[in-house]
């Protein structure tokens, strides 16, 4: 599992929500300012932002604004007093993941952040395949790319090689580099591989 950060400027709520998520076996990690978390943050941090609204200095709205021009798509829960929920539905629509309103259910808090963590990690797992995916394509030559883009569609080897005007059995070396760098087996394996990324 993945980190929850609590940006909260009150230390009292800071530590009872880090004893709440930590009794439930959620790491976290507690930030006393948007400044702090935002110094800290990198591309790469992963997990969810567990976000006051309203704190001294750059406010988690603020702070959520200038993640967001960072590239941030770590998901966010804001914490809202009552006369916030207009702001925290206006963050909503810039892609906050959720709002909790304070008092707050702990239970309900807590099932909330567990979802929104393994959203991230289901997020950066796939973005990683995606990337992995990338690499493999960009280790095909030309030709490669041709008769692999072929057999996707379906066309048998005699087909591409009359289609590509090259021999059969240079079209079965391609063929068998293709399965190769993909890392497939079966035409089957390299389309879905294909598709599933698409």
């Amino acid at each position: 599992m993945t980190t929850l950060h609590i940006v909260d400027d009150d230390e009292a709520i800071r530590d009872a929500l880090g004893w709440l998520f930590q009794s439930r076996n959620v790491p976290v990690v507690g930030w006393a300012s948007a400044e702090a978390f935002l110094e800290a943050w990198r591309p790469d941090t992963g997990g969810c932002l567990l976000l006051d609204i309203r704190m001294e200095g750059m406010s988690g709205l603020e702070l959520f604004d200038r993640l967001l021009a960072r590239g941030c798509r770590m998901p966010v829960i804001f914490l809202t007093g009552h006369g916030d929920v207009p702001i925290a539905v206006n963050a909503l629509k810039k892609g906050a993941r959720d709002f909790v309103e304070k008092p707050f259910n702990d239970n309900e808090l807590v099932d909330r952040v567990i979802q929104a963590l393994a959203f991230d990690a289901e997020q950066r797992e796939r973005e990683a395949g995606q990337a992995g995916l990338a690499a493999r394509l960009a280790t095909l030559t030309q030709r490669e790319r041709q008769v692999m883009d072929l057999v996707v569609a379906g066309r048998l080897n005699k087909v591409i090689a009359d289609e590509l005007g090259i021999s059969m059995r240079t079209v079965e070396v391609h063929r068998s580099h293709v399965f190769e760098k993909m890392r497939v087996k079966t035409a089957v394996e390299l389309t879905r591989l294909l598709t599933g990324a698409a």
